[in-house]
């Protein structure tokens, strides 16, 4: 880790224990060009590849061909309407309409450390355990300034970089559009990796062609969402787990984004992240400032898996900040698919002994305990216990709870408000609409205008009240539509293109609050499943839940897609009954374990209807959980074999650190006749260690496991699997 600065060639490398990253300051004008991002360097000065010294030249060359230089020119951070035609970085509108903007060197410096980011979610680190490179860029016509912020960390091959914008001038200005990263490449027959689907499909792994013009993935629905993902990679032809160049970026933030690769007439790629500019414009006064979230990139010519573990291990030491990042989740039994609304206390009360005697630690109450709330048409916003369902209140319940020897958690979904709802009578502004417009519902619901200072309040102490009330250890936080009807009452008619980040701010706010006032509280997202599945919620949540859908086979692909980024501590992860409530599929009991066991692991069931051999399975899958927990949550994940591949299995393995144990979930989709014995070839252990390997006779060194493979006998029969426990024999 070392970040310098030549001042003779001035030039700019970040260095991380495998990648190398360099910047140039060129021309009179002082340009900040793109020099090098890739496998590590020695030297520093590779500013040859950056072409100036081809035609059309720098412009204090030959100022004729200015346009042409820099629409050519790889710029670290693009300007707008002066003559690179590609996409920009950013674009502001100044007070007389103009929109030209052109960032110049001003300053820099290198310190040890990594900044916050004002009202953002960001990775952190002690002192020791970063470095961060700030580089001062300036429009001199506009008086506007900006800082390119690099930093790197102990041990890992990602560089955050993040930009905040300030306006130095004494006018106002309107920010159009800002992207956290830009990044210009030569391209090299790349293919653009990203994570697609929808609800109760999130997350599936695609990879595209990059052709001439731009390619993008987005969302404009106010979330991260189920459709797209912030989140891309390039990879080389040759790419696998163990091979291949991959550039992955992943976006540090929970609300409208584009990442989008553009591929010029010189076959050059320009790379750009950020919140998505379409209703987006935001006005800043004289000396007011804007803060970008970050992004997170990572260079790996090892493959995907090199790129994955760097962001496992990142992602758990400097962005997770919950003291459950390194402790042991309680599994937990939520009552949704097993009652729905049809509920009171003594089902729950049923639920919870019956959990108990199979070793579940944790009741959740989800949905429908407030209000009026018999379905979802009502009394969202009215966070007030109802006493028809929770005879003698909510404290009561909680108090029999943990009397059986369970922790209590609860479920809300604080964003959102019903018309049917006391609320919404007494406050319909409160509610994001156009004024005049027929709004829009999903779910029969609407958005509150969380940008206002009283709704904030008045969310805040509705959820905290109800958690000061009792002994709840557990939140389950849910959003359940996407916003339209983008519109406040409460903004200036300038400023209404600021309500969609304004209000992304707004959740992270409530969300600090409620992390600070409640320090040991066990915080899970949730939006309609995985809609909100990203690095910003992790800040707030150490897990998030993965998807609505939890079918074990259909989880094979959303937690594969899930796990390339994000550390499988942070999914939530739980075996439900079959036939599945979403897809109807039946699945074997042990293999809807198996799977969930990737995750933060519990149950979506009515457990009072298990049969006895259900629930002794039930009490073996606790015990497995209790297990292998802390090598599932700290371990390193290796992909072996893939389902989304089109394959008949899928397989994938978690070591430990210290490579002396490891795990294998081998999961046969169909089965075939007449074929022998599946042989998986296993990366990621000590080839100079010898292995003794639960079911089989013989003891394996990693170096054969990992060239020859080992022998899986084939499971009889469709969607079974297999639980391997690899240990270091001594």
């Amino acid at each position: 880790m070392n970040i310098t600065y030549n001042n003779d060639k001035r030039i700019f490398k970040i260095d991380t224990d495998n990648s190398s990253y360099i910047i140039a300051i060129v021309d009179d004008e002082e340009f900040v060009g793109h020099v090098y991002y890739g496998p590590f360097v020695q030297d520093d000065d590779l500013s040859y590849l950056m072409r100036i010294n081809e035609n059309p030249r720098v412009p204090s060359v030959n100022n004729r061909d200015r346009s042409s230089f820099l629409d050519s020119f790889p710029s670290e951070y693009s300007g707008n309407n002066v003559g690179d035609y590609r996409e920009s970085a950013i674009a502001v509108t100044d007070k007389k309409g103009h929109s030209g903007i052109q960032l110049l060197y001003k300053n820099h410096r290198i310190f040890q450390g990594k900044p916050a980011l004002r009202g953002l979610p960001a990775t952190f680190a002690k002192d020791s355990e970063a470095m961060t490179l700030e580089i001062e860029v300036e429009d001199r016509v506009l008086n506007v300034e900006a800082v390119l912020r690099y930093s790197i960390f102990e041990g890992s091959d990602a560089i955050v970089r993040s930009v905040s914008f300030i306006n130095s001038s004494y006018e106002e200005i309107y920010l159009e559009k800002i992207m956290s990263m830009c990044l210009d490449m030569d391209d090299d027959n790349y293919k653009m990796l990203v994570l697609h689907g929808s609800w109760a499909r999130e997350r599936h792994i695609q990879y595209r062609q990059i052709g001439y013009g731009k390619q993008s993935v987005s969302s404009v629905r106010g979330e991260s969402s189920h459709q797209e993902h912030p989140f891309i990679a390039l990879v080389g032809e040759n790419i696998s787990q163990t091979t291949g160049d991959v550039y992955g970026f992943n976006f540090v933030y929970s609300g409208n984004f584009i990442a989008q690769v553009e591929k010029n007439q010189f076959d050059s790629l320009r790379i750009v992240m950020g919140i998505h500019p379409d209703n987006f414009r935001f006005k800043l006064g004289p000396k007011e400032s804007f803060v970008c979230p970050e992004v997170v990139m990572v260079y790996s010519n090892e493959g995907l898996g090199h790129m994955t573990r760097t962001y496992h291990d990142l992602y758990r030491k400097h962005l997770i900040r919950s003291p459950y990042v390194d402790k042991p989740r309680p599994i937990l039994i939520n009552n949704w698919e097993a009652t729905y609304f049809d509920f009171d206390d003594e089902k729950l009360i049923d639920i919870a002994k019956d959990a108990k005697e199979c070793g579940i630690e944790m009741l959740v109450m989800d949905d429908g305990w407030f209000g009026r709330r018999n379905d979802d048409n009502s009394s969202l916003g009215d966070w007030k216990v109802n006493e028809n369902k929770l005879k003698g209140g909510l404290k009561k319940l909680v108090d029999r709870v943990n009397d059986i020897g369970l922790k209590f958690g609860i479920w809300f979904e604080p964003e959102m408000i019903s018309p049917d709802s006391d609320l919404y009578r007494k406050h319909p502004d409160w509610a994001i609409c156009i004024p005049g417009r027929e709004a829009c519902r999903s779910r029969n619901q609407y958005v509150l205008d969380l940008t206002r200072e009283e709704v904030r309040k008045y969310v805040y102490e509705a959820v905290a009240s109800i958690l000061r009330s009792a002994n709840i250890q557990y939140v389950k936080w849910d959003m359940n539509r996407q916003l339209t009807d983008i519109g406040s009452a409460a903004i200036d008619s300038d400023r209404q293109g600021e309500l969609m980040h304004r209000y992304v701010l707004a959740v992270y706010e409530l969300q600090e609050r409620l992390t600070n006032e409640f320090p040991d509280l066990l915080l899970e997202n949730c939006s309609g499943g995985g809609a909100r599945f990203d690095p910003g919620m992790l800040y707030y949540s150490p897990q998030i839940w993965c998807s609505d859908d939890t079918d074990a086979i259909e989880r094979l692909l959303i937690q594969e897609g899930t796990a390339l980024i994000y550390p499988l501590s942070s999914m939530g992860a739980h075996v439900s009954v079959c036939p599945n409530h979403t897809v109807g599929r039946v699945t074997p009991f042990e293999t809807r374990g198996n799977v969930a066991l990737a995750g933060t692991f519990g149950y979506e069931l009515d457990i009072t209807k298990l049969s006895a051999p259900e629930k002794t399975m039930v009490n073996e899958q606790v015990k497995m959980y209790h297990r292998y927990s802390g090598l599932v949550r700290n371990g390193d994940y290796y992909r072996i074999a893939s389902y989304s591949n089109g394959g008949q299995i899928d397989c994938y393995m978690v070591v430990s650190k210290d490579k002396s144990e490891a795990i294998i979930t081998f999961v046969q989709v169909l089965n075939q006749p007449n074929r022998h014995s599946i042989k998986i070839k296993i990366d990621g252990l000590d080839d100079n260690k010898k292995y003794q390997i639960e079911g089989y006779d013989k003891a394996y060194y990693g170096s054969i496991l990992r060239h020859a493979g080992l022998l899986i006998e084939r499971p009889f029969g469709d969607f079974e699997s297999k639980i391997i426990h690899l240990v270091e024999e001594y």
